[in-house]
Formats: structure tokens, C-alpha cells, sequence
């Protein structure tokens, strides 16, 4: 077997690898003599059947399996021996390919761009600022109120009242299209809360200002989306009449408003909103911190990029940018989306930061638990109720999908092993100044 150096030119690589026919032969004989003694043919007993009708019968199949082995073994060989790793998966054409005759040698051509030497990072030199908030009374009693105010109760309104956004009325409706009912749209004593946008737009504004016994026309035009293919772009005319207008009335902030959300009593409830809003506070910290430190690691570290990594997360880019452009389309049956100077400009970033943060990692010896992918797969499958069975198999028999979960655990934890080598320094902020720092990353 012969490797020979084709192509250097800063990170490409190219080769031919070259298989002789002896070497293919040798590989054949070798798993004819493997698979002999559990192959069983009429006429043989199981084991005893010659090798020259194993190679008759199975000598193509095996002659592909030998090909490949041997291709196989001399790229491992190659990446052990100089060191290359190689940033997307090779290139490898069979010279020859179909006019390839059993008796020649094999020659394949192996073309891939290498991973560039990454740079020692002295993370001494990151300095780094840990903002921590707390829970201030408050902010503590200005979530109590918003949570007063989605548990609201309706009270009667005063005689006369008209109705107002955010009132529950209760109406009759009878629904048309070109004055011919249609299905599901009509209904009795239903309690409608104006403002909820529960109903198709325009229906609940025009309710708004009525009084009790009124009869309101409402008209309207279904979505173009809407999911009754029937209704879809129809104009359509609403007979409503207000039986019942009650107007919002928060719930009392005590023990009562606590138990309805699983705490013993107020003080409770006011705790584990403490604790909630510093947990808040405390991702919110994170997240500023690891942009601070992925601008500093951008600016220390500088080395050549794969040109077909970055190309390949620029194009990454775009169609993400594209279909958040256009979230009406769910599948990828679309033109082609063309990368701009900006989505390079991007996938030059990540990719640098995310070959220093791997490298990193890989000389810490930073590892995923199988305790850690376990959490992360189990969270995930929380987003599925009643499917969490299917959603772990699911993760279990894809090896994509186990990546994409355990590249942000890996992530954060080489983050947290930079950080502990940076200088650090722990500042208490308030509120306020920790939603300029996010809105600031908001903006870059």
C-alpha cells in the first residue's frame, strides 16, 4: 500500500492512496478463511467447504468489503502518522472507478482541507466582569402582582356599562359566509375575554363598547392560513348579541392567591419568586459574561480557516437568517439562499471560536457524562408530553442529534474552564444595569 503526497497548499491536502492486487487478494483470502468455518452449502458440511467455491460465490461482495477495509486502514494510517485532522469529511474518488478490473491495483484519490494549528491560549489575559443581582422587594412584589393579574377573577359591571379591552363578556354568535351558515360558527352564552385575541382579528375590537342586550355586527376576513381550508381568506359576518359584561378584578395578593400556586402560605410564595427572579438574573449574568469572553478569545487567537468550513457555515447561516425571514415555510423546498460578505464575516467568527473552544476543551480533557447527556435528553424530551418514550429513543438511535445536545454542554464547560483561569471580578448590579448589558448584546 502506497501513499503519495499530491497537493500542500496551506490547510489542502491531497493524495493518491494506491492498493496492489496482491495486497486485495491477501485481504480476500483473509475473509474467505474468517467466514469459512460458518458458511454451510448443500453438498458441505458446515465449515468444510472449499475455499475456491467461497470465493465463486462470495468473492465479489468480499472484494468490495477488502477494498474498502483497505482504503480505510490506510486513511486512519495516514491521520495517525502525520497528525492531520481534517475539517469536513475527505474527498475520496476511486481512479478508474467503473473500468476497474479484478487483478489491478486500486488507486484512489483523497483531497481534504486539514484543521489548522491552533494557537496556546493564555487565559490569564481575559479579564472578565461576574455580575450577580438580587431579588429586591420590589421586583419580588411586582411579579406577585403580574401573577395576581393572570389568576384575575370578573366581577358584575355597574348597570349600564359598556364594554371594555380586557372585560369578559358573554354573547350568542351566529357566523356567515355569503349568508350561508357554516360549521362551527355559531354559539351560546360563550365568555369571551376582549383583548384575549382568542377569536380571528378584528372580532373582539368591534364587540368593544357595547352594552348588555345589544346586538352587534361584526365584520370580518379569515386568514389566509387559517386551518378550515373552506374559510380561508373569506369575509364573513358575525350576528352577536351581549348577554353579560363583567370587568377584571386582580386576585387579592395572600395565602389564597399563594396555594393556588403550590406555596403554604404568602411568605412562601414570595420566596421561590426570589429565587426564580435570581435564577433569572443569574443566566442572564452568564450570558453576558460568555459574549465578553468570546470577544476577547476572538481578538487573542488568530489562525488560518478552512476555507470549506467557513463556506459550509456561512451557507449555514444564511438559510437559518432566510427561514426566520420567512417562517411560513417549514420545509427546505426553496431556492437556493446566497450568502452575503456578512454571513462570512459571521461563519469566520464562529467557526474560529468554535475550533480554539474545541481545541480548549481537547487538551483539558473536557468530557460530556453520561449522567450530563442523560439531563440534557431528558429536558428536551419534556417539550413532548406523552411522547418523552418515543423522543429518547428517537435521541438514542441518532448520532446527529446526540451531538447537537452535547456540543452546548461541552461548550459551556470548556467556557467554565476558561473562566477559571481568567481574571475575574465579581460586581454587584442592579436590575436595571443588567438589561442594558443584554439589550447591548441585542444590538451586536
Amino acid at each position: 500500500m502506497q501513499v503519495t503526497e499530491t497537493l500542500k497548499d496551506g490547510l489542502k491536502r491531497a493524495y493518491t492512496i494506491t492498493v496492489s492486487a496482491a495486497e486485495l487478494e491477501a485481504k480476500v483470502q483473509e475473509k474467505l478463511l474468517e467466514a469459512q468455518p460458518e458458511v454451510e452449502i448443500k453438498g458441505f458440511r458446515k465449515g468444510k467447504v472449499p475455499l475456491a467455491i467461497l470465493k465463486k460465490q462470495f468473492g465479489q461482495r468480499l472484494m468490495g468489503d477488502a477494498m474498502q477495509d483497505a482504503i480505510d486502514g490506510a486513511m486512519k494510517q495516514h491521520f495517525e502518522t502525520t497528525g492531520d485532522r481534517p475539517a469536513l469529511q475527505p474527498d475520496v474518488k476511486m481512479v478508474g472507478g467503473e473500468t476497474w478490473k479484478e487483478g489491478q491495483d486500486v488507486v484512489v484519490e483523497m483531497a481534504y482541507e486539514a484543521l489548522p494549528p491552533i494557537p496556546d491560549l493564555d487565559t490569564s489575559k481575559i479579564t472578565l466582569d461576574r455580575l450577580s443581582v438580587k431579588a429586591d422587594e420590589a421586583s419580588v412584589e411586582e411579579a406577585l402582582k403580574n401573577l395576581a393579574a393572570t389568576a384575575q377573577n370578573f366581577t358584575e359591571k355597574k348597570k349600564g356599562g359598556r364594554a371594555r379591552d380586557g372585560d369578559q363578556v358573554t354573547i350568542d354568535f351566529k357566523g356567515s359566509v355569503d349568508g350561508v351558515p357554516f360549521e362551527g360558527g355559531a354559539g351560546e352564552d360563550y365568555p369571551l375575554v376582549l383583548g384575549s385575541n382568542s377569536f380571528i382579528p378584528g372580532f373582539e375590537t368591534q364587540q368593544v363598547g357595547a352594552a348588555i342586550g345589544v346586538e352587534v355586527t361584526v365584520f370580518v376576513t379569515f386568514p389566509e392560513g387559517y386551518g378550515a381550508a373552506n374559510l380561508a381568506g373569506k369575509a364573513a359576518v358575525f350576528a352577536c348579541t351581549i348577554k353579560d359584561i363583567k370587568k377584571p378584578v386582580p386576585a387579592e395578593l395572600d395565602d389564597e392567591l399563594a396555594k393556588k400556586y403550590g406555596a403554604e402560605d404568602l411568605a412562601a410564595l414570595k420566596a421561590q419568586i426570589a429565587e426564580r427572579l435570581e435564577a433569572e438574573y443569574k443566566g442572564a449574568a452568564r450570558a453576558v459574561l460568555k459574549r465578553s469572553l468570546l470577544d476577547q478569545l476572538d481578538g487573542l487567537v488568530k489562525f488560518d480557516l478552512p476555507p470549506a468550513l467557513v463556506d459550509a457555515e456561512a451557507a449555514q447561516i444564511a438559510h437559518q437568517l432566510w427561514h426566520e425571514e420567512n417562517p411560513d415555510v417549514h420545509d427546505h423546498d426553496h431556492g437556493s439562499v446566497e450568502t452575503t460578505d456578512e454571513h462570512k464575516k459571521l461563519a469566520e467568527r464562529r467557526v474560529r471560536l468554535g475550533l480554539v473552544l474545541a481545541e480548549v476543551g481537547r487538551k483539558a480533557e473536557v468530557t460530556v457524562s453520561d449522567a450530563e447527556m442523560t439531563q440534557a435528553v431528558l429536558a428536551q424530551a419534556r417539550q413532548y408530553p406523552g411522547q418523552e418514550r418515543q423522543y429518547f429513543d428517537f435521541v438514542q438511535k441518532n448520532p446527529n442529534m446526540q451531538q447537537q445536545l452535547r456540543a452546548p454542554i461541552f461548550e459551556d464547560k470548556v467556557v467554565d474552564h476558561i473562566v477559571a483561569g481568567a481574571q475575574v471580578t465579581d460586581k454587584e448590579v442592579s436590575k436595571e444595569e443588567l438589561q442594558k448589558f443584554i439589550e447591548a448584546l441585542d444590538e451586536m
